[in-house]
């Protein structure tokens, strides 16, 4: 198996369009067309991690954090983001890293935090605004559904919880063929009136250039007309953060203690409570103070994050309280995806999770 049907895997999760303006998500080291034997999954790559891909003969790091976010303009082993990339690149090791864009989609980072805390009726807690478009085609009427199939495979036409929606009109379309032309209906330098179907759809952004391509091949027309329409309208699949409900309320104290146990947290950070129980919780894996106002208007009584400075805590005023698990904390299960997601698609194939504990940050 090569190292591009494991990228389609990973982006066909989480695609690389949803990672924020600052990431570095995709392969950092290696060539697609390379051959993987072993995959070794961490939350970051530090040499001690390439080291341990090395012993193990995996070829593939597949990794949360990039290890590089700028440009590099030496490799002289330096510092530790050099010394990784020489010396996976010296024992052809490839490194994947799958970062803000998995922190944007369902079942991603803040979801996974939700799954370990129990929480129910779990949803985005800022979705994308701007990321949906209306893609408009116009079909002869014996090929509307076919067309329609076609662009709903390619994920076009979900809305909520329903998928292959679309609008209809019929009417005519009119076109004169001109004498290179080869005109599906119609005759050359005639004009012609063809019954059509105006179909209209929604799609994803990052999904429109395979549901525009997936059109064009079911269309039966020599040119297909075609409308795109950006749309306004929050995109509820992906998005920063998560918020859902408790099973059943929970005291303060006793959820602080459960978080903390669940997440191995040696130390939690947190601001006064604003209710004596717990019933809707908003989460975001890593560094997600900037979700503060988004959780407080979900009505959520605690928000978990990680990385909160101290004048921050202030900005929870009564309505919220503040829990910092710790970075690390708050990411360590981003592995059990990567792990869950590969080994759904991948049978009988070696994929390992790291021994080696990244977190550069010790409690006494």
């Amino acid at each position: 198996m090569k190292i591009g049907d494991i990228v389609s895997i990973l982006e066909g999760f989480a695609p690389l369009a949803l990672q924020e303006d600052y990431d570095n998500s995709g392969l950092i080291v290696g060539s697609k067309d390379s051959e993987v034997d072993k995959i070794l999954l961490s939350i970051d790559v530090t040499p001690e991690v390439v080291r341990e891909a090395i012993s193990k003969g995996a070829n593939l790091i597949i990794a949360h954090h990039p290890i590089v976010f700028r440009g590099l303009k030496r490799f002289n082993g330096s510092n530790y983001v050099e010394r990784v990339v020489l010396d996976a690149i010296k024992n052809d090791i490839a490194i994947y890293a799958s970062h803000t864009n998995i922190d944007s989609v369902e079942g991603g980072v803040s979801y996974r935090i939700a799954q370990r805390l129990g929480l129910e009726d779990v949803k985005i807690l800022r979705p994308i605004n701007g990321n949906l478009v209306k893609l408009v085609t116009f079909v002869p009427n014996d090929f509307a559904q076919k067309v329609r199939d076609a662009i709903f495979s390619a994920g076009a036409g979900v809305i909520g919880n329903y998928d292959s929606c679309s609008y209809n009109v019929n009417g005519f379309g009119s076109f004169r063929a001109n004498e290179t032309a080869n005109p599906f209906v119609g005759q050359k330098g005639e004009i012609h009136f063809e019954p059509e179907v105006r179909v209209e759809t929604i799609v994803p952004r990052h999904l429109l250039k395979n549901c525009i391509s997936a059109m064009l091949n079911a269309h039966p027309y020599e040119e297909v007309a075609y409308d795109v329409y950006p749309i306004e309208l929050p995109y509820p699949k992906a998005g920063l953060g998560a918020v859902g409900v408790l099973p059943k309320p929970v005291e303060f104290d006793k959820f602080l203690l459960q978080v903390k146990q669940k997440f191995n947290a040696k130390c939690v950070r947190f601001t006064n409570p604003v209710s004596d129980s717990v019933s809707k919780v908003a989460i975001c894996g890593g560094s997600g103070i900037e979700l503060l106002r988004d959780a407080i208007a979900s009505g959520a009584q605690v928000f978990i994050t990680a990385d909160v400075k101290y004048h921050q805590f202030f900005d929870a005023e009564n309505r919220i309280s503040i829990v910092d698990i710790g970075h690390f904390e708050s990411e360590q299960f981003t592995v059990d995806i990567f792990y869950d997601l590969l080994t759904k698609k991948l049978s009988n194939f070696a994929i390992l999770k790291s021994e080696v504990n990244t977190n550069p940050i010790n409690y006494i």
